[in-house]
This record gives C-alpha cells, structure tokens and sequence, in this order.
C-alpha cells in the first residue's frame, strides 16, 4: 500500500488536463565559466536525491484514490538533460516549451535540464516540479536539498509560522464573516485574462533589487513588505500595459500565503498553503500611493488570519459536496481575481552549482482555465526575481509586460 495523497495534493492533480500541467519551474541562471558537466550533474543528484523522499516516488491509482508509493531505480537520463541555447531568446523559448510539456506520471514528477552554454558563457537549469510534489517553500527545499551545493546557512524563516501562535478554530470560525466580507465581497470588472488557454506558454522575466525593494517599504509613511512592493510592481506593469489598450478595469490579484509550521518536515510535507485576494487599485495614477493602498490591504489580511481562516472554511466544505463546491468556483471565479501572484523566499546566501554562483533565480508557475496570466517571484541573495507566464494565443507579447513591470519598479524606485 501506498501513502495516500493530501486533499490539497489530490486536488492539484485533478486539476491537470490537455491545457493545464501541473508543473511550476524553476530557473537557476549561472555566472560565465566552464559547461557544466552533464554526468557530474547526474551523480550529484543521483547522491543527494535521498534527502528529499517525494523525488524518488510516483503516483499510483488505488482502491482509495491516488497514493504515492517508491519508484525503485530513477533514471537519471531522463530526469537530468541538456538541451542547447544560444542567448536569452532561445533560453526563453526553451523554457516556455518546457512549461507546456506535461511530466511523466509514470516517473517521479521533476526534471532538471541544463540550458545552454549562452553565448556570453552563462548557463541555465530549469527545475520542473509537479505541483502535487511541492508549493513553493517545498520546492526550495528541494533546490537546497538537491541541486545547490550544499552550505551552512540556515533554511529561510519567511513563510514559516509558529504552532504556538496559531487562533483557535472558534475564532477563526467567528471572525469568519468578515473574513468573506474582504475576500470575497469585491469582486472585480470582468478580467482581460478571463481567456480560454491552450498548452502553449510563453515566459518572460524581470529582476528587482532586493535591498532597495526593501528600502522603498520601509520608507513608505506606514511600513510596507517586499510583498507588498512586488504587488505594486505588478498593478503599476498592469495599469500601463491597459492603458496602453485603452480600459483600466478593477482588478484583484490572488496572494497564496504559506500555512507550513516551524518544525514540520518541509521536504515532505506536500501542499500547506492558502489564499488572500488582494485589490491591486489600478484606477490610482501614482505608484507610491498604489503601493500605500495595496499595502494597507494586505496588513488588513494579516491582522485578520484571513488565510487561516479560508483554509479552515475550504477544508470543511470539501465534504458538503455540490455545495462546496459551488463556493470553491465562487472564489476561483476571474471576477474574484483576475491573475494569481506569488512570492517564495529563496536562498538567502550567495550558492553554486558545480562550482559556479547562482547569479539569478527566477520562478515560473503556469496560467489556468480563464486565468491566462500567471506571476510567481523568487528571491535570492541579491534580487527579486520575477516571471511572467502566459498563454501567448491568449495574451501576446508577455516582454512587453516585463518591460512595463521594470517601468514600474523605476517609478517606485525613484
């Protein structure tokens, strides 16, 4: 017998279809040096892949639902590849093609591929990871656990809540109604990205100083996150490139929000997040101000567990059958956001990979059903990293939209 999935996991895998992939990747851009060593990669993997139990074990379908058993030997030739780019372009297009191939349920669900050598000497790895396996803290562990050379600072804190500082569930339970009232209660203008997709994806990336995203929170009359200055980034790249067409609607953008706990096994514990629905204020002409107005929003969340809160409400409605599930489309429903943004805290300290730095980490998670546009951050110890994924029938010219957002960041900026 097997180990049965988590709901949460089970839920995720559902959700896979012709259109829809499961995956999120993760690109690690290297410094210039030497080609990596494609065999020494595999053993390096091949030694490490212990450490993080779910890379070596695959779905099986049992008389209980799907379960997670060992696959035996992992072929590293098929999980670890190479696969040629000579600059940015071919990088992209690589990895945009990447994102629209489904992995193989008959393998354990990750991929490693080394991209290039560019022409400038950089190198790429882009790690694909189902998300059944991993959300986003996970699938740092997983880059710490089996992909970067191994080093003594301590795993990341952000993200990682204290038991012991948990509401009880009758409070949650009583604040309830206004937590529904800030989450639910707004719903948007019809959303430009409530689109039909297709397998396709088109990826495009942008960096933020981390230091100085930081800087601009805290100069801010009331302190605001690098979260909260990433949503404005966002909302400010959105405002221009709507302008630019000619409609500002009112848009709310989805913030997953990690529920793991200090002390839990992170590498194996699966899907522990939930959700707060954030307005991202469009119809606001300054970006300083957008950003005060976002950031009043999200502490209103934090101060409310609304999170926690929809976390406990999803889980007891998952057995209230059509009903549950009428509210759980209520609450993915284009009007109630518009486009999903995520933010993980990658690694903290300076990292390599076969002996050459880890200049810039970026993440990339995929678009959904009447939601065509999808951004997932990731920092490291120097940058934000920001990825921008489409459908390109759906929406054209994502660079443009990085472009827009490295516009908006200047304007914060200065």
């Amino acid at each position: 017998m097997g180990e049965p999935l988590s709901a949460a996991d089970a839920r995720i895998l559902a959700l896979e279809s012709d259109v829809v992939r499961g995956h999120a990747l993760k690109l690690l851009v290297l410094d210039p040096g030497e080609a990596l060593d494609l065999d020494a990669v595999r053993a390096s993997v091949a030694a490490r892949l212990p450490a993080f139990p779910r890379g070596r074990h695959v779905v099986v379908d049992e008389d209980g639902g799907p379960a997670w058993v060992d696959a035996g030997e992992v072929d590293l030739a098929h999980h670890v590849r190479r696969r040629p780019a000579a600059d940015p372009a071919a990088l992209r297009a690589t990895v945009g093609q990447l994102m629209s191939e489904p992995l193989d349920r008959a393998r354990p669900l990750w991929t490693i591929d080394l991209i290039g050598p560019l022409a400038d000497g950089r190198e790429a790895l882009a790690i694909r990871l189902h998300h059944a396996v991993a959300d986003g803290l996970t699938a740092v562990r997983f880059l710490e656990s089996v992909v970067l050379e191994p080093h003594d600072a301590p795993a990341h804190e952000v993200g990682i809540r204290d038991p012991e500082a948990r509401p009880s569930r009758w409070s949650e339970w009583e604040r309830m109604p206004l937590t529904l009232a800030r989450e639910l209660g707004h719903p948007g203008s019809h959303s430009p990205f409530d689109r039909p997709i297709t397998a396709h994806r088109a990826l495009a990336f942008v960096d933020v100083p981390l230091a100085e995203a930081r800087a601009v929170g805290a100069a801010r009359p009331e302190h605001a996150t690098v979260n909260d200055v990433l949503l404005a980034v966002i909302a400010g790249a959105l405002r221009r490139r709507l302008l630019h067409h000619g409609h500002v609607p009112r848009l709310n953008a989805q913030v997953p929000v990690s529920l793991h706990e200090r002390g839990e096994d992170a590498a194996a514990s699966g899907n522990r997040d939930s959700f707060v629905d954030v307005g991202l204020h469009l119809h606001e002409g300054d970006d300083a101000r957008r950003l005060d107005l976002i950031s009043a929003d999200t502490r209103a969340r934090k101060h409310g567990h609304d999170a926690r809160a929809l976390d406990e409400l999803f889980h007891a409605l998952a057995a209230a059958g059509p009903v549950g599930a009428a509210l759980r489309g209520l609450a993915d429903d284009p009007r109630e956001f518009a486009l999903a943004v995520s933010n993980v805290p990658g690694p903290r300290v300076a990292v390599s990979v076969g002996g050459r730095r880890v200049a810039h980490v970026y993440t990339s998670s995929e678009p959904g059903p009447r939601h065509a546009l999808r951004v997932a951050a990731i920092s490291n110890d120097r940058w934000l990293g920001i990825g921008f994924c489409v459908d390109p029938e759906a929406v054209p010219d994502v660079e443009l939209l990085a472009d827009a957002a490295h516009d908006a960041w200047e304007a914060l900026r200065a």
